[in-house]
C-alpha cells in the first residue's frame, strides 16, 4: 500500500497527465489477472416516483378527478399506489393516448376539466349538517329532496331512486367489529358482496332489496353515526363515481378548522379585468368579484359590476368617468394549441407589483365549442387575464377554477384553469349592450388589476 502511495504521488510530482495509468509490478512468470467492468446504468423512474415526487394536495386532486371520472375506485387520500397508476392509465387509454401512467400537462387539464363538470352535473357540495355538525359531499342535483330530526338527516331523489341517510345513535362500548356485524343483519334482507373493517371506521356495499348500498360508519366515545347510500342499479354509472367521492369526504366528527370543496373565500381577492371599451367597460371573474362590499380597479378606484353570465363565470364592470384608456381589441383569434396569457399576479406574489405580464400555456379542447382547458395554470391573479393566440388575437379569458377535491377535508384543492372563448365574450358584452369597439392589440395596456373586499 505504501509503495503505490508514494508511485501515486511520484506521477502527480512529476506532472504525469491525468489520464495516465499505472502498471502494477508484475512478479515474474505470473499472468495479469483480467479485470472485469459491469456498466452502471441509471435507475428508471417509475410513475409511482414521479407520483411521489408531487404535493400532496396535486396527489389528492388527481385521486379526486380519477374517481370522478370513473377510473378510481380506491380511497381519496393521496397516497400512491398500484391502483392510482392503474387508473391513470386507463384513463390515457380511454382518450386514445399511450398508457404512460404519467399525466401529461395538456392530459391532467383534460382529466381536470371533465370531472369538474361532472360534479357540476350531479350538483357536488361539502355540506355541514347542522344536527350533528358531520361534513359531507352531497350531489345535491341528483338529490335534492331533504328532511333532519335530531337522528340524523337524509337526501333524496324525488322518485327515491337515490337516497342519502345520515343516522346517528348511542351505543355502549362500541367498536367496528361489533357494528359491522350489526349492520350486516339490519335491515334484514341485505346481501354484502365487499366488507373492511378497520379499528377507526368500517365499511359494507351489496344488494338491499332491489338496491345497490354503500355504508361507511364509525363511532366517537358511545356515539355511532353512519353514512348509508342508496341507489337503484339503473343509476350505477352516474352514481358510483359519487358514492366514491362521499366516502373520502365524509367527515363524521370535525374538529377545528375543515378545509372541504371550494377554500373559504378571501377578506381581500385579487384578480385581472380586461378593458373592452372606451367608455370604462371591463370583463372580469364572477366568481373573484363575488360577495365583495367593495370593487376597486388599481389606479382607477371603485367600480360597479352590472352584469355577470353563470354559465361561463364572466363578469362586467364599469368604470365611470375614466379618461385614457386603452380598451383591447377583441379581433378574430381562436385558441388552438397554445394561447400567451396577460395579467397581473396577485401582489402576494410578486412584492406588490401591479405590473401586466405574460405566461405561455397549451390548450385543450373540452367537448365541442365550450371553455377549452389550460395547463399549466397561471399564478393566482391572473383569472380574468386576456389570453391571445398564436397571431397576437384575441382568443379568450382565462379563467382559474379550484378543484373540488373529494378528499379528506383538511385537503387543500389545486388550482386548474380554463379559457372562455372570444365568441363567448363577444357576446357576453354584445347581450349587455357593450360596445367592444377597442383598437389596440397591446394586451399589457388593456389590463388591470381587479380588487374585491369582502368583510
Amino acid at each position: 500500500m505504501r509503495s503505490m502511495l508514494a508511485a501515486t504521488l511520484m506521477l502527480v510530482a512529476t506532472g504525469a497527465p491525468a489520464g495516465a495509468q499505472m502498471t502494477a509490478p508484475s512478479t515474474l512468470g505470473s499472468k495479469p489477472k483480467p479485470v472485469t467492468t459491469v456498466p452502471i446504468r441509471p435507475a428508471l423512474q417509475t410513475p409511482a416516483d414521479t407520483a411521489n415526487a408531487m404535493a400532496q394536495a396535486e396527489r389528492l386532486a388527481i385521486q379526486s378527478d380519477l374517481a370522478w371520472v370513473g377510473q378510481y375506485n380506491g380511497a381519496i387520500t393521496g397516497d400512491v399506489s398500484e391502483r392510482m397508476v392503474a387508473a391513470i392509465k386507463e384513463f390515457q387509454k380511454a382518450r386514445g393516448g399511450k398508457a404512460t401512467g404519467v399525466l401529461n400537462p395538456q392530459e391532467r387539464a383534460v382529466l381536470a376539466e371533465t370531472a369538474r363538470r361532472k360534479q357540476e352535473t350531479v350538483g357536488w357540495k361539502i355540506v355541514t349538517d347542522p344536527t350533528t355538525g358531520a361534513r359531507l359531499g352531497v350531489p345535491l342535483k341528483l338529490a335534492p329532496q331533504q328532511s333532519s330530526d335530531a337522528n340524523g338527516a337524509k337526501w333524496s331523489s324525488s322518485t327515491g331512486t337515490i337516497q342519502i341517510q345520515l343516522s346517528r345513535r348511542k351505543e355502549a362500548d362500541p367498536t367496528t367489529a361489533k357494528l359491522a356485524e350489526r349492520e350486516k343483519k339490519e335491515p334484514a334482507g341485505r346481501n354484502i358482496d365487499y366488507t373492511v373493517v378497520k379499528p377507526d371506521f368500517f365499511v359494507l356495499s351489496g344488494m338491499q332489496g332491489l338496491k345497490k348500498f354503500y355504508l361507511r360508519g364509525t363511532f366517537k366515545g358511545d356515539e355511532v353515526r353512519i353514512l348509508t347510500i342508496l341507489y337503484d342499479q339503473a343509476t350505477e354509472g352516474t352514481v358510483e363515481p359519487v358514492v366514491i367521492a362521499m366516502s373520502s369526504a365524509f367527515n363524521p366528527f370535525p374538529s377545528g378548522a375543515q378545509i372541504a370543496g371550494p377554500p373559504p373565500r378571501k377578506t381581500v381577492e385579487y384578480g385581472t379585468g380586461v378593458i373592452v371599451s372606451d367608455d370604462g367597460a371591463i370583463v372580469a371573474d364572477r366568481v373573484v368579484t363575488d360577495g365583495c362590499l367593495a370593487i376597486a380597479i388599481a389606479g382607477y378606484g371603485n367600480v360597479d359590476r352590472v352584469a355577470e353570465d353563470k354559465d361561463h363565470d364572466l363578469a362586467l364592470l364599469r368604470i365611470y368617468g375614466a379618461r385614457g384608456l386603452k380598451p383591447l381589441a377583441l379581433s378574430e383569434g381562436t385558441a388552438k394549441s397554445a394561447v400567451e396569457i396577460t395579467g397581473i399576479a396577485d401582489p402576494q406574489n410578486q412584492g406588490g407589483a401591479a405590473v401586466a405580464s405574460s405566461v405561455k400555456a397549451s390548450v385543450t379542447q373540452i367537448g365541442g365549442g365550450g371553455d377549452a382547458a389550460l395547463a399549466p395554470p397561471p399564478a393566482l391573479g391572473f383569472s380574468g387575464a386576456a389570453a391571445l393566440d398564436g397571431d397576437g388575437k384575441f382568443a379568450g379569458i382565462a379563467l382559474l377554477k379550484p378543484a373540488l377535491v373529494a378528499g379528506p377535508p383538511n385537503s387543500t384543492p389545486a388550482a386548474q384553469a380554463v379559457v372562455v372563448p372570444a365568441d363567448t365574450v363577444r357576446e357576453f358584452l354584445k347581450a349587455n349592450g357593450v360596445n367592444a369597439a377597442g383598437a389596440s392589440p397591446d394586451a399589457k395596456a388593456a389590463v388591470v388589476r381587479v380588487i374585491c373586499v369582502r368583510k
